[in-house]
């Protein structure tokens, strides 16, 4: 079975990811899925959750910051810019506290609070996690692309939803039981309970929020996750171990995508003997990745002749992942 087969034979799918370590083609099969699913009809949205992204790179187009962006008809991109993110939530921090206490300016001691709790090192991953969980809330698209980070990053973007979920249902609670006995004092002092806790409901909108993220990862009908590797021992050692700490968090894998692989045929060819070389060293890794991967590989994919840019190059990549279209 190929990328191609499974998508059709996965009708519900909504939500795409690629996942493997860094620089080995993540965010190019992201473009190259997107643009096939763009051909074909659907509205798709193609974004990064990589603060380092390059999406601006692939698509020719800066897009970094101004939210979804027009690559092609059906086919839209989004790079988050995590800083300005960050600006909004002071922004609006600052605002709730001059409200709810009537202040003309935040006091000092405050601002230098919130100044610091922005700078937190993952503040930023954090404002990113946000961002996408506002995306996919809205359901404009029939088809999200998720270009993830690195495995490391994404294990903490998966251990980061449990975290929140865990800390959300504690202070949930608490925020109940008070709200309880607000209720009750009011009854005994014969006066009316206290007005809606819009605290406890700013709560609960984040419980829900971050749920659904969480359930995007794991839903095995609505959700298909690959892995990309290269035939390298080290690249193909990494992937095994991140399946096995993704299978702990409920990541149903769909398949792995090998890319980067250098036509064997090329050997009966005179060709120079570095790139003989390389093609015989990728040999004993070829065999492994379809020993151990066997039948969840989706699809081998070339080493091109020049880097992947351009709707020109991502199509050549999107026709070799899912054949014509």
């Amino acid at each position: 079975m190929n990328l191609k087969e499974l998508l059709n034979i996965k009708s519900k799918t909504k939500y795409i990811m690629f996942g493997g370590k860094g620089g080995l083609g993540k965010t190019t099969f992201s473009a190259a899925c997107g643009y096939y699913l763009a051909k074909k009809g659907y509205k798709v949205l193609v974004f990064s959750v990589d603060p380092q992204a390059s999406l601006s790179d692939i698509f020719k187009k800066n897009i970094f910051g101004k939210g979804a962006t027009e690559i092609m008809p059906n086919l839209f991109a989004q790079e988050i810019d995590a800083d300005e993110r960050i600006k909004q939530y002071q922004k609006e921090i600052k605002q709730k506290i001059l409200d709810r206490y009537g202040l003309e300016k935040v006091p000092e001691e405050v601002e230098t609070y919130i100044k610091a709790a922005s700078a937190e090192p993952a503040m930023e991953e954090s404002a990113i996690f946000d961002a996408v969980v506002d995306i996919v809330f809205k359901g404009d698209y029939d088809y999200y692309i998720y270009d993830l980070v690195p495995l490391g990053h994404a294990l903490y973007y998966l251990s980061m939803t449990s975290i929140y979920d865990e800390w959300i249902n504690k202070i949930t609670d608490l925020r109940t039981e008070m709200h309880k006995y607000d209720a009750v004092v009011a009854k005994m002092r014969n006066e009316k309970s206290s007005e809606e806790d819009e605290i406890l409901n700013e709560l609960l909108d984040i419980k829900k929020r971050i749920n659904l993220s969480s359930s995007i990862f794991t839903d095995k009908e609505k959700t298909g996750f690959f892995f990309v590797l290269t035939p390298e021992e080290m690249t193909i050692f990494d992937t095994i171990k991140a399946k096995e700490l993704f299978s702990k968090f409920g990541v149903p894998i769909s398949g792995y995508v090998v890319n980067r692989v250098i036509p064997s045929e090329f050997l009966t060819q005179n060709i120079p003997d570095y790139l003989r070389n390389r093609i015989i060293s990728q040999q004993e890794p070829l065999n492994k990745i379809r020993t151990v991967f066997c039948d969840q590989i989706m699809g081998f994919v070339p080493e091109f002749e020049q880097d992947i840019t351009g709707l020109d190059m991502i199509e050549k990549v999107a026709q070799k992942m899912f054949g014509d279209f």
